[in-house]
């Protein structure tokens, strides 16, 4: 079994991958086979999907895979395109063809896969592509997905096995592939109790019981990251992350009065988008809810839908309905008070 990489979860923290040992099982069931068609993974914001793509490569480098691994929205140039050792040289001339290749990151990796196709002999190739569909918009979405299959179907070279996988928070990509049979989806969910209590207890200081995190986050990394550097003040890490960065005042602010009657009926209950999604202004409130990524689509908890494991059917004190969720209780809360603000005093 692959080893586990170590990940930065806070400033100055950095922890081994936890968690998450049913996804690893999957990817490596994958490995064995391939992908038929690119598989897109969504997930919440701050879920773990880097730090799964991360270990991934591990895991694929295991199987005898020649990495191409793509971050276009990594902080640092070093993380935006990494390749495994045989594809050095090979990275190394794509880059000195194109002017700005750092602007081009993901046309970058797929040129490096499609010149290892054609130079090595029946290789195995993995493309792992992060936060592109944020990086590149949705409107190149449905090209990059044809340019994925095309890579398999009709690839360069011959080759043994081939994987691509593509991580988003973005939602509404979602309704895009949808119209066509060139991606298959899987979900992917904030960590379990015990995965978020292994990054709880790696984090140095004084803490809140564990309880009360789990309640704030969810199981959410990132979230119980912003709790850490915020000293673990939940009222700041609302007001600054999520009402403050995602400008959630104006959002709420603009809604008409049907449309926050059913806002105020989802904090509660996120099923209730579903329930009148033939309502105009459930359709418009929903599109809304994804696209701030503040609520995420569920599907049923079929485990092929998922990668790793899916959360509860419900739970009414994290926010999870059947067929949506808040992507953490914070979010939720972020919302609540985005709502008090907008209030008459």
């Amino acid at each position: 079994m692959a080893g586990r990489v170590r990940l930065e979860l806070a400033a100055g923290v950095e922890v081994e991958f936890a968690d998450r040992d049913s996804a690893l099982r999957q990817l490596a069931e994958i490995a064995e086979r391939g992908t038929r068609l690119p598989m897109v993974v969504y997930g919440p914001e701050g879920c773990g999907k880097t730090a799964l793509l991360m270990q991934a490569r591990l895991v694929l480098e295991e199987h005898g895979y020649h990495v191409v691994y793509a971050d276009p929205l990594a902080e640092e140039k070093e993380k935006m395109l990494m390749v495994s050792e045989p594809l050095r040289g090979i990275l190394r001339e794509v880059l000195t063809l194109l002017p700005e290749p750092l602007s081009k990151v993901v046309n970058v990796a797929l040129d490096v896969a499609a010149l290892a196709l054609k130079r090595l002999r029946r290789p195995r190739i993995a493309i792992l592509l992060d936060d592109v569909f944020q990086a590149m918009g949705l409107d190149r979405v449905e090209r990059l997905a044809k340019s994925l299959l095309n890579l398999i179907e009709y690839p360069p070279g011959d080759y043994d096995r081939m994987v691509i996988v593509v991580a988003s928070s973005e939602g509404r990509s979602r309704d895009i592939l949808a119209r066509h049979a060139w991606t298959s989806t899987r979900l992917m969910w904030n960590m379990s109790r015990e995965g978020l209590k292994e990054l709880y207890y790696a984090l140095p200081g004084a803490k809140p019981g564990f309880e009360d995190v789990w309640r704030l986050t969810g199981g959410n990394p990132r979230m119980l990251a912003a709790l850490y550097e915020h000293d673990w003040d939940a009222e700041r890490v609302v007001e600054e992350e999520l009402v403050a960065g995602k400008a959630l005042a104006r959002l709420v602010a603009r809604l008409d009065d049907k449309e926050l009657e059913l806002l105020r009926e989802a904090l509660t209950d996120p099923d209730a988008l579903f329930r009148r999604l033939r309502d105009p202004a459930a359709q418009r409130l929903e599109e809304k809810l994804v696209e701030y990524n503040l609520v995420a689509r569920l599907e049923p908890r079929t485990p092929s839908l998922w990668l790793d494991q899916p959360p509860p059917e419900r739970d009414e004190e994290l926010g999870i309905g059947r067929w949506y969720a808040w992507q953490t209780p914070l979010h939720r809360t972020a919302v609540e008070k985005a709502l008090r603000l907008i209030e008459p005093h």
